[in-house]
């Protein structure tokens, strides 16, 4: 388990930016983890916890000591007809979908090529097609980097809101999530209003989808708007969709009435970030080597040789545009370093 050195990241960032962390180790286990963090190199660095790299913009090389998480494991217990899937923080995300849809375990279909790893899930509250990680999050594990224990997180204690938890926010940067259980179930309640799952379901003559139809046509639908990270590096989506109170939409929808819109809580209003950007004539720009996808306004990409500033400049004329126009802030769902 050796400390590298001057160690790339660029295959270890969805973005493919070519920056170096001072120190770098991967780890595999809880054990290792407390055998690590019995260092003092740990204590005389400041710190970053890797996943799968896929929602960061590295904006200069990491002066520190990046920690890989590859804590891999699947385990199933079953509770009538609920399924608890528990899988170590290191698993790709989307080979756990493809696990618990090939096995009948419902719950996560509509998160279908969602790019990461596990232990980022209940951290971003990751959604998609109008699931959330809430809505099936049991619990989760996490060693306390202060103390060296390892505490159990009910969905309560994780305070998840939109793309927020308790991890993002009062806890960050205290914790390290070694694994996440979900309570999934054996009794399929399809999720297909959201977005043009419906649309693709009726498309392909299918009335009575299963997880699995869902599952793949989620990722029909993906794969036609987003870029694929192993051909063109990006982050996904960039920025949040917006929410706003009743009084400022029922201002914009004045004024731009085909703006799609969504219900959120406390009778607020949630806005779609793509179509904003979008109608700000941003949608397939490239600038320099980056620019936004040609299908997807809302992700940002790296044509190629892009540094995390040139991204990040260009994200702020996004930003800028979108706020003159509609009065709208958008805020960056990818993570800063």
């Amino acid at each position: 388990m050796p400390l590298l050195e001057n160690y790339a990241l660029t295959h270890l960032n969805t973005f493919r930016i070519a920056v170096k962390a001072k120190l770098f180790i991967e780890i595999f286990s809880e054990a290792e983890l407390s055998e690590i963090f019995s260092n003092p190199v740990v204590k005389e660095n400041k710190l970053l916890i890797l996943g799968g790299g896929s929602n960061m913009l590295f904006t200069k090389d990491y002066d520190g000591l990046v920690v890989k998480i590859s804590i891999k494991g699947i385990g199933v217990k079953k509770d009538g007809n609920d399924v608890l899937v528990t899988a170590g923080a290191g698993e790709v995300w989307d080979s756990l979908v493809k696990y618990c849809v090939a096995n009948g375990y419902a719950g996560i279909e509509n998160l279908t090529l969602i790019p990461g790893t596990v232990g980022a899930s209940p951290i971003q509250n990751i959604g998609a097609y109008g699931v959330e990680i809430k809505d099936v999050f049991e619990s989760c594990t996490a060693f306390e980097m202060a103390t060296g224990q390892i505490r159990t997180f009910s969905k309560a204690d994780c305070e998840f809101a939109y793309r927020e938890s308790v991890f993002k926010g009062k806890l960050k940067g205290q914790y390290i999530i070694t694994s996440v259980t979900y309570r999934l179930s054996s009794i399929a309640k399809v999720q297909t209003h959201y977005g043009a799952i419906n649309t693709e379901l009726e498309r392909r003559g299918i009335t009575t989808p299963s997880i699995a139809d869902v599952s793949e046509v989620v990722a029909a639908i993906r794969v036609s708007k987003l870029p694929d990270p192993s051909t063109i590096g990006n982050a996904g989506s960039f920025f949040k969709n917006p929410i706003v109170d009743q009084s400022v939409f029922d201002v914009l929808l004045s004024q731009f009435p085909d703006m799609p819109h969504y219900p959120a809580p406390d009778g607020r209003v949630k806005l779609a970030a793509g179509w904003l950007i979008e109608a700000c004539t941003f949608k397939g720009v490239v600038e320099g080597n980056t620019g936004t996808w040609k299908n997807q306004a809302l992700v940002l990409v790296n044509h190629g040789g892009a540094t995390g500033q040139e991204v990040y400049r260009f994200s702020e004329k996004i930003i800028n545009a979108v706020q003159q126009k509609f009065g709208v802030i958008l805020e960056r769902e990818v993570n800063m370093f």
